[in-house]
């Protein structure tokens, strides 16, 4: 009887765990699932032969090497940094493991190893990265196949709210993802390729470098660019193309409101801010601006970013509660962490939200002398703020992986992430039973 050991049972889990319940029943397997809250673990199972929750500290080595040491294979949804201690225990008792995290550098340091003892470390295996890179790399082999060189290649991927559950949200957006990683999106230098040049966008003018994309009956979507595209040209072996660019999706209108926020600091997360305790939500705004007791917080930021007064961007955060004497709530905090506590009053999904998770790739290639465009698209719904599409489209694509791995449908050892055909190929399969599904069409140029 092989025995799954899944590690986090937080609301990203949801899909995971009901998929290998699943494969449970159908292949008498077992499947233990270890959180820190024991409580939280037992809720997510049924009360059924073969499935246990557990209380899990990833610290307590005695019991790490113990549960890990009983698993024939582990999925660790546990937050990144902690991957490597699952990691080397993994390694230490030779079981294969999954994630759906960026291949870190202390993990990449394993590689060696891993191969030695014939292990398959499969990390970037949820939806970005995850299905991005399957359902990118499908058509990419598929290009070279047939003897085309790819000169361009574009990805945006986001996680929104359903157009049925926009409501009177001006921004159609609320959070269906860890918070902290909107607030701090584009921190940093975002670096590119564009026709065979470098490109650069400094962070406080990444939200007003944008593109308008159209995905079939679903309207228009805003992308601004990701940190690192440059990382992808050897993973994707496009170490000699022309345009390689990877964004975020929003909706129309969504990077200019929240360029406010950059140019005035209120992503900032450097330094603690003081007074926090009895801060409303007016005076977080105007402690960026200047002292002028003759005009109103709303003026002066209008003045101060050349806004229009009764313009979308500043309608947009008038309703966000902003320009309100509401008390922050918070005792302490970082401009970032204060903006990110108020935004979560007006961006919680509520229990009957649906989430929607927008997925684009573009390529341009040459078939001989002629230029050919393929746009590949994939759209998927959540049921409510349990059953998210987020949770969907990060936890199948680990659940199948784990089926295939302990079925020995995937043979390749190492630290892996899925972008070659062994693996992609069964997974988006599957994927699409499980009605997940990349639309490809081949455009008119």
């Amino acid at each position: 009887m092989k025995r799954i050991l899944l590690l986090g049972a937080g609301r990203s889990s949801t899909s995971l765990i009901k998929y290998l319940i699943k494969k449970v029943e159908v292949y008498n397997w077992e499947l233990v699932v270890g959180d820190y809250d024991q409580r939280l673990a037992q809720e997510k199972l049924p009360p059924k032969p073969g499935l246990k929750g557990i209380h899990f500290d990833v610290f307590n080595e005695e019991q790490k090497d113990k549960e890990i040491g009983e698993a024939d294979i582990v999925i660790s949804m546990l937050p990144a940094s902690f991957h490597i201690h699952v990691a080397k225990s993994c390694l230490k008792f030779g079981k294969n493991l999954i994630t759906a995290s960026y291949v870190s550098d202390d993990l990449k340091e394993l590689e060696t190893a891993v191969k030695q003892k014939g292990l398959l470390f499969l990390m970037e295996c949820g939806l970005d990265p995850g299905i991005d890179h399957m359902s990118a790399m499908k058509v990419i082999n598929n290009i070279r196949e047939e003897g085309h060189q790819l000169v361009n290649f574009e990805t945006f991927t986001g996680g929104l709210i359903a157009p049925e559950s926009e409501g009177n949200n001006p921004w159609k957006y609320k959070f269906t993802w860890n918070p902290r990683n909107v607030v701090m999106a584009g921190n940093g230098t975002v670096k590119f390729i564009q026709e065979g040049r470098l490109k650069y966008i400094p962070y406080h003018r990444l939200f007003r470098r944008t593109e308008i994309v159209e995905i079939p009956g679903y309207g228009l979507f805003e992308g601004y660019a990701n940190r690192d595209s440059l990382k992808y040209l050897k993973v994707y072996g496009l170490e000699n193309i022309r345009t390689l660019y990877r964004g975020t999706f929003r909706r129309p209108g969504y990077c200019r409101a929240w360029d406010v926020f950059v140019q005035l600091g209120a992503t900032d997360d450097s330094y603690k801010m003081d007074g926090v305790e009895n801060m409303t939500h007016r005076q977080f705004i105007n402690s960026f601006l200047s002292y002028n007791p003759q005009d109103s917080v709303e003026l002066k930021l209008a003045h101060y970013l050349s806004l229009d007064l009764e313009g979308e961007e500043m309608f947009k955060l008038r309703w966000l509660g902003l320009f309100d004497d509401e008390v922050i709530g918070l005792t302490e905090g970082t401009p970032a962490q204060i903006l990110e506590h108020i935004l979560k009053k007006k961006w919680t999904i509520l229990p009957d939200d649906k989430d929607m998770i927008v997925m684009w790739h573009k390529f341009d290639f040459m078939d001989g002398d002629q230029l050919r465009k393929i746009h590949s698209y994939m759209v998927a719904k959540g049921m409510n703020s349990e059953d998210t599409a987020m949770a969907k489209t990060v936890g199948l694509p680990l659940g199948i992986a784990a089926e295939l791995i302990l079925n020995n449908k995937i043979s390749v050892t190492g630290i892996k992430i899925p972008t070659t055909k062994e693996i992609y190929d069964p997974i988006l399969k599957v994927l699409e039973e499980e009605g997940i599904k990349v639309v490809e069409k081949e455009m008119t140029c």
